[in-house]
Parts: structure tokens; C-alpha cells; sequence
């Protein structure tokens, strides 16, 4: 058991665990290990078989963008590389970039260095993959990155599926974001309340998302993917709409 899922356990946590009696069982019968979240506020799950390396939580968003509880998953893709990647849902995409340009046009640049998560600059730093691109993707989502041709191929490789289908178990009134960074891939999405359903489709799409992920890093590691990369935010021009057919 590693060291990081021992910490998240204690006698008073394990006793406190039938407040998910359902997730508990979903997660024990599938063989993960799962224990209650430091503080009772949520939960942890460490994958195994299959799906071993990804780890789900779920408990109080940890962003700003997120409102209320969030379920998380996460996981190693690899030695880290200098690629950013993000995937979100179109609604979530546009909120980010209003909330940049209004923070920014206030003139509270400083702010948004020192506190705004990284992905919340990226959506009016890095170029989106066109509609053209995404295709019937695009009515839901919004792709971009620091290397342009990396979430082009992050697609190709494995995720274009996965997030089609995603329908099937995500509320589309609810935010949803896939990161890509320093070697670590995450997925966040707002979840009032935990649903097996929603825990077995995220699961499956982190799998599919980490994986691609990896042959990305891959791909960038030997020198395949070039880079475009903007210098940094303040040298950056003021934001405007983002056009995602550009």
C-alpha cells in the first residue's frame, strides 16, 4: 500500500467510511482500495488491476472554477515533459476566459500570477484545436495547448473516443476539465454527489486520457512535436476572444 494512500486512513476514518456504503462496494468489489478522506469530507480510491496507477477522490473542489465538491482523477503519465494540455467543456472554456479577461482588464494581473490555477491562463495563452478538428466533439468540448500539434495528437491517440462517450455518464450542465502538466495528468469535474455510474465513466475516460497522454509525452520526448510555446503571461498581449476555429 503506498505511502500516500496510508495517510488518508485512520481507525476513526474507517469507521466513518459507511457514510459511502455504495462506493465502498463498488470499489472493493472491483478490488480497489478505498478509505474516507482526512477531515470525513470525502473519499479516496487507489485503482488496481486494470486500471492500476489512476486514483479517484472525491470531496471540496480545489478550484475556483469548480463549485462544491469535485471528483478527481489522477495520474503519472511519465517523465515530465514541457507539455500543458487541456481538454474542457465549451460552457467551462468560455467562463474561464471571461473570468481572465475581466481580472485582467481590472488590473489585477499580479493576482491572476499568484493565485489563478495555471489551466485558468492557458485558455487565452495557447491556440485551440479548430471545430474542424474536434468536429461533433466541438458542440461539447474545447481542446488546446502549448504545442499545437500535441492535443491534436492527444485526440489521435486514444481520447476522441472516450470523450465522445462521455455523454453517457457526464451532465453536460456541469464543468469538466482534463489537464495535462509535469508529468501528471488530472481530470476534474463537478460532482454534488458521488454516482457509481459517474465514478465508473470517469474512471474509464482517465484510463483512455492517460494512456494517449503518454504516447504524447512520448512523441515530445524524441523531438516529434515542436513547440510554440508563448514566452510568459505578462509578456503576453491583453486576452480577447478565443476563436476556436483558428
Amino acid at each position: 500500500m503506498s505511502a500516500l494512500f496510508k495517510r488518508w486512513l485512520s481507525s476513526d476514518q474507517e469507521a466513518a467510511a459507511s457514510g459511502w456504503p455504495e462506493v465502498r462496494r463498488w470499489a472493493e468489489g472491483a478490488g480497489h482500495r478505498f478509505a474516507v478522506g482526512r477531515g470525513g469530507e470525502g473519499f479516496v480510491v487507489e485503482a488496481q488491476g486494470a486500471t492500476s496507477g489512476l486514483r479517484i477522490e472525491w470531496g471540496p473542489s480545489q478550484r475556483n472554477y469548480i463549485d462544491g465538491q469535485e471528483l478527481r482523477v489522477r495520474a503519472d503519465v511519465g517523465p515530465a515533459t514541457d507539455v500543458q494540455m487541456l481538454a474542457a467543456t465549451r460552457p467551462l472554456l468560455e467562463r474561464l476566459e471571461r473570468d481572465v479577461f475581466e481580472q485582467y482588464t481590472e488590473g489585477t494581473e499580479t493576482r491572476i500570477d499568484d493565485h489563478t490555477p495555471e489551466e485558468m491562463r492557458w485558455v487565452v495563452l495557447f491556440p485551440q484545436v479548430p471545430a474542424k478538428v474536434l468536429g461533433a466533439l466541438s458542440e461539447r468540448f474545447g481542446l488546446l495547448s502549448n504545442r499545437p500539434r500535441a492535443s491534436t495528437l492527444w485526440l489521435e491517440e486514444g481520447l476522441a473516443g472516450p470523450l465522445a462517450r462521455s455523454s453517457a455518464w457526464h451532465d453536460a450542465a456541469l464543468p469538466m476539465v482534463l489537464v495535462v502538466q509535469r508529468g501528471r495528468f488530472a481530470l476534474r469535474t463537478a460532482l454534488p454527489g458521488p454516482r457509481i455510474a459517474v465514478l465508473d465513466g470517469a474512471l474509464a475516460l482517465a484510463q483512455s486520457a492517460a494512456a494517449a497522454a503518454r504516447r504524447v509525452a512520448s512523441e515530445v520526448s524524441r523531438g516529434a512535436v515542436n513547440s510554440t510555446r508563448p514566452s510568459t503571461w505578462g509578456a503576453a498581449p491583453p486576452p480577447n476572444k478565443v476563436d476556436s476555429e483558428s
